[in-house]
């Protein structure tokens, strides 16, 4: 498992798409230590995960220090913001497998006036995209949705 996380709570807003009333900077920060060790305190051994800390404008990009995956078959994407959204998804596209399971946890929670964030940000990345589909796959509660994703 990989876990690519700022540690330092949400970025600034890049863009009008990425406002909320509640997504402000710095919101949602969790420490990579306390990451780690709620990741241990339930069972995931040290060894099956690794922590990838920095903004994703910084650790996502091609020429980023460090290992990073080849091939994903499962993506979580808790980003909020629609500029978090379209970097984490210009990192896992070109990497995501047939039948791969894409799953956003803030998929409905958008702005009042305007669309935005995590939903706004999948429909502008998949229109261009000629080599994947997503099917409707499982929604939890009133914000999550996940999708499976297949070859055109």
């Amino acid at each position: 498992m990989w876990a690519f996380d700022s540690f330092e709570g949400l970025p600034p807003a890049a863009d009008e798409r990425d406002v909320h009333d509640t997504w402000v900077e710095g919101a949602m920060a969790m420490s990579e230590e306390s990451f780690v060790a709620r990741c241990l305190d339930h069972g995931l051994p040290r060894q099956d995960f690794t922590t990838v800390p920095g903004f994703y404008a910084d650790t996502l990009k091609p020429d980023a220090p460090g290992e990073r995956p080849d091939a994903i078959c499962f993506a979580y994407i808790d980003c909020d913001l629609y500029s978090s959204t379209i970097e984490a998804l210009e990192f896992v596209g070109p990497r995501l497998c047939n039948g791969a399971v894409l799953a956003f946890d803030d998929y409905f929670c958008f702005s009042q006036t305007h669309s935005s964030g995590e939903r706004l940000a999948a429909a502008d990345y998949f229109a261009g995209q000629e080599r994947w589909n997503l099917v409707p796959y499982i929604q939890w509660g009133w914000y999550g949705m996940s999708f499976m994703v297949e070859e055109r």
